[in-house]
C-alpha cells in the first residue's frame, strides 16, 4: 500500500499493490502512533500488547503484577524520530510498561509450549524490562523440537519379572512400567552406544599373569561389540606372544600384528586403503560383532614390537575403529607396553580376587605414579573376577576398598565356569550374570571416555 493510502487512512483496495514494499522504520513509528490513538481511546479495544518473540525479554518466574492504569493518554511517538538499529518497531511494544519486577503486560498465551532460550548481546534492554536477565526468548526450531521430545523419551513397558508377567498375560491391557533393575540396564545399553568425539583406546593393565587381562579384553570387546554394533577392535599388544588370537575365534588366516607391521605400506594411501582390506590381518568374532588382531605366532620369529611399531599399528586402526581395546604384556618396561600405557584413553586395572595379583596391580599404579602419569585415579577403572565360585569375603571387600581409593570405579566380575578351559571364549555361553556385570563395567568404561 502507498505512503499516501496509510496517510489518508484510506482503505487497502484504493491503493497500489505494496507487496514488495520495503518499509522505513519511519513508517512503523508513523503506523503504530496513529493505531495507538485508534484503539487505545475510552470505548474502543485494548491496544495490541503481544511482542516480538525474537527480541522481547523472558517473562519472569513470578506470579504477574498488574500495572497501574495510565493517568494521562499514551504519547505517539513522532514519525521523525529515528529508530536504533536492531530495536523492534513501537507497534511491538506494551503502551505501558510494567514494573521491572513483572512480565510484559500481555506475554504470550499460557498455554504455549516450553522454548528454549539463548542469549543476544546485540538487542539493547527494552523499557521495563529485567535488565539483568540478559536472556530472550525466540521460536523453538525444528532441532529444539526433536531434543525436547528425545528428552521426554519414555522406556516401553516392563519384560522383566513379575511386570513383564503381568504385561503379557493380560495380553497388553496392563503394561506395568520398568522395575530398577530393567531401566539400569537399559540406562547402561544407552551409555556404552553414547556418541564419542574420536576413537577411544582402552588398555588392560596388570604386570601379573593370570590376572584375566585377555579375558577381559574378550568380554569387553563381545560386550562394546553386541551393544554398539561393531566398530571395535581387540588388539594383542604383547612384546612377543601373547594368547589373545588363541582364545578368540579363529580365521582362515593366520596373519598377525606382525605380518601386519609388514604389509602396512600397503595403507599409507589413506585415498585408497579400505577397512576391507584389514580383513587380511584381523579375525572377526562373528555374532560378537567385533575384530581381533592377534600378537606374534610364529616361533622362528626373534624381536621384539617396539614403540614406534606400536604408534604405526595404532595410527592405522584408529582410522577404521571406534573403540580400541588393547591387551597387554607382563613387562610393563617394555617399549610397546609403555607407548600403550600413554596413548589409552581409559586404563582398566584387571585383577582376581588374590592377593598377589591385587598386590601386583597395585605395585603398577604406584609405578605409574613416580613415573609422572597424571590423573590416574580419574583415568583408571578397575575389573575385579571371581577365581573360583567361592571366594575370600574379606579379602575381596579389602580389595574393593582399596581400589575404590585408587581408581574412579570398581568393577565385581562373577566365576564363569565357560572360561576354566582357558580356550576360544564361547560368547554364546556365558552366564546371564557374567553379561550383566560385563555390561555394567563397560557402561562404567564409556561414561569415563
Amino acid at each position: 500500500m502507498s505512503q499516501e493510502a496509510w496517510s489518508s487512512g484510506g482503505s487497502r483496495h484504493e491503493a497500489d499493490d505494496t507487496s514488495d514494499r520495503l518499509y522505513t522504520p519511519e513508517d512503523f513509528a508513523a503506523y503504530a502512533a496513529r493505531r495507538e490513538n485508534r484503539d487505545g481511546g475510552a470505548g474502543g479495544r485494548e491496544p495490541m500488547t503481544y511482542g516480538d518473540p525474537l527480541t522481547d525479554p523472558l517473562p519472569s518466574a513470578e506470579p504477574p503484577v498488574e500495572a497501574a492504569p495510565p493517568t494521562a493518554p499514551p504519547v505517539a511517538q513522532p514519525a521523525s524520530t529515528p529508530s536504533t538499529p536492531n530495536t523492534p518497531p513501537p507497534a511491538y511494544r506494551p503502551s505501558t510498561p510494567p514494573p521491572p519486577a513483572a512480565p510484559p503486560a500481555a506475554g504470550p498465551p499460557a498455554t504455549r509450549p516450553p522454548v528454549t532460550t539463548a542469549p543476544v548481546a546485540a538487542a539493547p534492554a527494552q523499557p521495563g524490562a529485567d535488565e539483568a536477565a540478559g536472556d530472550v526468548r525466540r521460536f523453538m526450531s525444528a532441532t529444539d523440537f526433536l531434543d525436547r521430545r528425545d528428552a521426554e523419551q519414555e522406556h516401553g513397558p516392563a519384560t522383566w519379572g513379575w511386570r513383564g508377567k503381568v504385561r503379557r498375560w493380560s495380553g497388553g491391557l496392563i503394561t506395568p512400567r520398568m522395575g530398577p533393575d530393567e531401566l539400569a540396564y537399559e540406562q547402561d545399553r544407552a551409555t556404552i552406544q553414547r556418541d564419542f568425539d574420536g576413537p577411544r583406546t582402552i588398555a588392560f593393565i596388570n604386570p601379573k599373569g593370570g590376572a584375566a587381562k585377555t579375558t577381559g579384553v574378550l568380554a569387553a570387546g563381545f560386550t562394546f561389540g553386541t551393544v554398539r554394533g561393531g566398530g571395535v577392535v581387540a588388539w594383542d599388544n604383547n612384546e612377543t606372544r601373547g594368547t589373545l588370537g588363541i582364545r578368540g575365534t579363529r580365521s582362515a588366516h593366520r596373519n598377525t600384528t606382525r605380518e601386519l607391521l609388514e604389509d602396512l605400506e600397503r595403507f599409507t594411501d589413506v585415498y585408497q586403503s579400505r577397512i576391507g582390506d584389514l580383513g587380511a590381518f584381523v579375525r572377526s568374532q562373528g555374532d560378537a560383532h567385533f575384530d581381533v588382531l592377534a600378537s606374534d605366532e610364529r616361533p622362528d620369529v626373534t624381536g621384539t614390537i617396539k614403540a614406534s611399531d606400536f604408534d604405526s599399528v595404532h595410527k592405522l586402526l584408529e582410522r577404521f575403529y571406534r573403540v580400541i581395546l588393547i591387551d597387554t604384556g607382563n613387562n610393563m618396561r617394555a617399549e610397546n607396553w609403555l607407548a600403550a600405557a600413554g596413548a589409552a584413553d581409559l586404563l582398566v586395572v584387571t585383577s582376581t580376587v588374590r592377593e598377589d595379583t591385587g598386590y601386583s596391580g597395585l605395585w603398577m599404579l604406584d609405578a605409574l605414579q613416580d613415573a609422572g602419569y597424571q590423573d590416574l585415579k580419574h583415568k583408571t577403572v578397575t575389573v575385579l573376577s571371581d577365581p573360583s565360585a567361592n571366594v575370600d569375603a574379606k579379602l575381596a571387600a579389602d580389595l574393593v576398598d582399596v581400589y575404590q581409593q585408587r581408581t574412579r570405579g570398581v568393577y565385581r566380575v562373577p566365576y564363569d565356569p565357560a572360561l576354566v578351559a582357558g580356550s576360544v571364549v564361547p560368547y554364546a555361553q556365558l552366564s546371564e550374570n557374567t553379561r550383566m556385570q560385563w555390561l555394567r563395567a563397560c557402561a562404567g568404561m564409556a561414561a569415563a571416555l
